[in-house]
């Protein structure tokens, strides 16, 4: 089996589509960024550089969701207030586990890495396919692609978020 191959916790899917393509893009980097924090955890790579890797990942984590929820406000959508809980408290859960690798100076258990490879598989599953559904009904997805994909390839406003 090639290396790569071991070190992927999960490949991406075309069955975690949402249909809406940037956020499929970002969904997808979302992966790549939980793989490489994996891999940064099967190689036992020093914890500095897992904490960088879980630190991509939060941080990236954090602007898909400023997207995602900027959208929901934009075009109305009926499910935003339980959504954004379910972001909110995913990023809380991370924060925890920033502060328990800080504070004990340990490793990311196969545990923990299962949970947020779980948790977001789940959420883009259902969640987000639920939004993406909404955004392709009301016509949408379209109109703004280009104005998200330009805004996130930018990331110079995301520190106004945080």
């Amino acid at each position: 089996m090639e290396e790569t191959a071991q070190q992927a916790l999960f490949p991406w899917s075309a069955q975690l589509n949402v249909g809406v393509e940037e956020i499929d893009a970002q969904h997808q980097e979302l992966v790549n960024l939980l793989n490489a924090l994996h891999a940064s955890i099967s190689a036992h790579q020093p914890l500095d550089r897992t904490r960088a890797a879980l630190n991509d990942l939060a941080d990236y984590t954090r602007t898909h969701f400023v997207v995602e929820e900027s959208l929901m406000r934009v075009f109305g959508y009926p499910g935003f207030g339980h959504h954004k809980h379910i972001h909110e408290a995913l990023m809380l859960q991370i924060k925890q586990l920033q502060q328990t690798l800080d504070a004990e100076h340990t490793e990311i258990s196969p545990d923990q890495l299962d949970f947020l490879k779980v948790w977001l598989i789940q959420h883009i599953s259902e969640a987000d396919k639920r939004f993406g559904e909404y955004l392709v009904k009301v016509g949408t997805a379209q109109e703004w692609s280009a104005h998200v994909r330009e805004t996130m390839e930018r990331r110079t406003w995301w520190w106004k978020f945080w």
